[in-house]
């Protein structure tokens, strides 16, 4: 039996699938899988409104799962999936938690925003250089946004 290999386009789409979740609960719809070694340790969607906490972020609540399966809080070889680029704060949960790479969908259109992650993820201050993909499925992921936002004006 063969070993099958999954590709970014398909990790992004479960993170669709987190966001989706998100969506029907009227949360803003950001997915994020956490995958390491071609499988998924950890998924999570946005539950700020829900919970009323605002770090439950799709990155936070799947780090948060990660670091309980793996009963540590390096996530070391791992990589984050998440439908919208992050914002600083999941950006430094991403740094600090050692993951080697991060793929995200679409764009904040945020652009300090999007400096500010740079700087955090190439921090010459860190021992932990992370690779960055962006636009994978973007269409889609903005997509959902773009229609739950449409909803809410």
């Amino acid at each position: 039996m063969g070993c099958i290999m999954f590709d970014d386009k398909y990790f992004m789409g479960q993170a669709l699938k987190e966001a989706s979740k998100a969506y029907k609960k009227n949360e803003i719809p950001v997915g994020a899988v956490i995958v390491e070694n071609n499988k998924i340790i950890a998924r999570g969607y946005n539950k700020k409104d829900s919970t009323g906490i605002v770090n439950k972020h799709a990155e936070m609540v799947a780090i948060e799962k990660a670091n309980k399966k793996k009963k540590d809080w390096r996530l070391n070889d791992c990589t984050i999936y998440v439908t919208l680029e992050p914002c600083p704060m999941c950006a430094s949960a991403i740094q600090q938690s050692r993951m080697s790479r991060v793929v995200y969908g679409c764009s904040s259109n945020n652009s300090l925003n999007s400096k500010i992650i740079q700087e955090i993820f190439n921090s010459d201050n860190s021992n932990n250089q992370i690779q960055i993909k962006s636009g994978v499925l973007s269409d889609e992921c903005s997509c959902i946004l773009k229609q739950f936002f449409s909803l809410k004006r």
